[in-house]
């Protein structure tokens, strides 16, 4: 079997926890694959084990601080974020957990995950009312759809001498989830696809807009999903205020409908795929106010709309045949015929379809749950996951068929 650790760089958290002690095994059988291991601690975790075995193991100085010494000299969190292919917080505490989650970058080890570019692994370590709580199920809820993979706790008797799942994974199990990582197949490579994503703002005066709830995490969760597997992504961004995360990503930043369009029209002749994913604004205002609108001076007021170019239907009318066109369809009641019904007028291959009456689905959730109809009206339903799971079912289903035409 191939090693497919060999030469990859691996950045390992250590953070305040018990299972501290198994950092040394996992950083021996790292090396022993061939990996360059590079520890960061927490300073609490230099309680639970020595910076020293670590550094032996792993042939390499241990960083725990900002500034390491007080000549000016200081470690870089973005040259380790660059550096590494992959990152993993093992073990990773209630406390680690919740600040990656909120982005609260008070040490190292956190300035680092915020800057990584790497998929990131995380394998929880806890008491079992600490894992069960309700707040570290939503930070972890919450980091899964920022595309990051937990390597769930095992059950056992814990530190505390209680039986319950929250014992840190073993060694061995967790280098075996970075090899499966690594192993796996990019189903994308060498694509180009483009995907559009968040809603769009039409103005009705410089301070006034029409827009939607959208967040933009679908499409930006299908981005970094895509990227993972190799594609060259160009992602068509409404005003959001999320951040991309993987370098073969090309974002591009537009507010309206007409700027979305614009950018899709030239993106798209290039591109094998492309997912739309965006809530684009239906209508916007036939007329734009130069100077904010006073209600005082205003009175009532009647707002003339007109419609929006239609970004689906346009793309589908210059698709050639070895290109894919998905799109997304919310809808509110009549589901399926409403979906299927988009699917054919805009010349789509497939179309994801979600509910807003299904809960846990749609705007500014974390989740989603989505049925995908083809275009010879076969359906695969799939039940509510996190939309960084959610990415990814949607990935295989488009590789099946851009790969098609290789």
């Amino acid at each position: 079997m191939e090693n497919v650790l060999k030469n990859k760089h691996i950045v390992l958290g250590i953070t305040g926890s018990i299972a501290a002690y198994k950092a040394a095994y996992l950083v021996r059988a790292l090396v022993k694959k061939g990996a360059e291991v590079q520890v960061i601690m927490t300073p609490a975790g230099k309680e639970f084990i020595a910076p020293l075995t670590l550094s032996t193991l792993s042939s390499k100085p241990v960083i725990s601080e900002f500034f390491s010494n007080r000549d000016g000299s200081w470690n870089s969190h973005v040259d380790l974020g660059l550096w590494a292919d992959a990152m993993l917080i093992a073990p990773a505490t209630a406390a680690t957990i919740g600040k990656m989650a909120q982005g609260i970058a008070d040490n190292m080890l956190i300035t680092t995950y915020l800057s990584c570019k790497a998929p990131v692994f995380i394998a929880p370590a806890m008491d079992l009312d600490m894992f069960a709580h309700p707040s570290t199920q939503q930070n972890l809820d919450r980091l899964r759809s920022f595309g990051n993979q937990i390597i769930e706790p095992g059950e056992g008797e814990l530190a505390s001498h209680l039986i319950g799942k929250g014992r840190m994974e073993e060694p061995e199990i967790i280098v075996a989830a970075l090899e499966a990582f690594f192993s796996q197949k990019q189903q994308l490579e060498k694509k180009k696809i483009v995907i559009t994503a968040g809603p769009t703002y039409e103005k009705i005066d410089p301070v006034r807009f029409i827009g939607n709830y959208s967040s933009g995490k679908m499409g930006f969760a299908l981005a970094e999903a895509c990227a993972a597997q190799g594609a060259a992504v160009t992602l068509i961004a409404g005003p959001v205020a999320l951040q991309t995360q993987h370098p073969a990503i090309h974002r591009i930043d537009v507010e309206s409908a007409d700027e979305m369009y614009a950018a899709a029209m030239s993106s798209f002749p290039e591109a094998d795929a492309a997912i739309l994913c965006a809530a684009v604004a239906d209508y916007k205002p036939e007329t734009e106010a130069t100077e904010k609108i006073k209600r005082e001076t205003k009175g009532e007021m009647t707002l003339n709309l007109v419609p929006n170019r239609d970004i689906a239907a346009a793309l589908g009318a210059v698709k050639r045949p070895d290109q894919i066109l998905a799109g997304f369809a919310l809808e509110t009641n009549n589901e399926q015929s409403h979906a299927e019904s988009k699917l054919k007028r805009k010349n789509l291959d497939f179309i994801v379809l979600n509910s807003m009456r299904d809960a846990g689905a749609g705007f500014q959730h974390d989740t989603n749950k989505i049925d995908i109809i083809d275009a010879d009206g076969s359906i695969i339903r799939y039940p509510l996951k996190p939309k960084s799971e959610v990415a990814f079912d949607i990935i295989d289903h488009l590789a099946m068929l851009v790969n098609k035409y290789d």
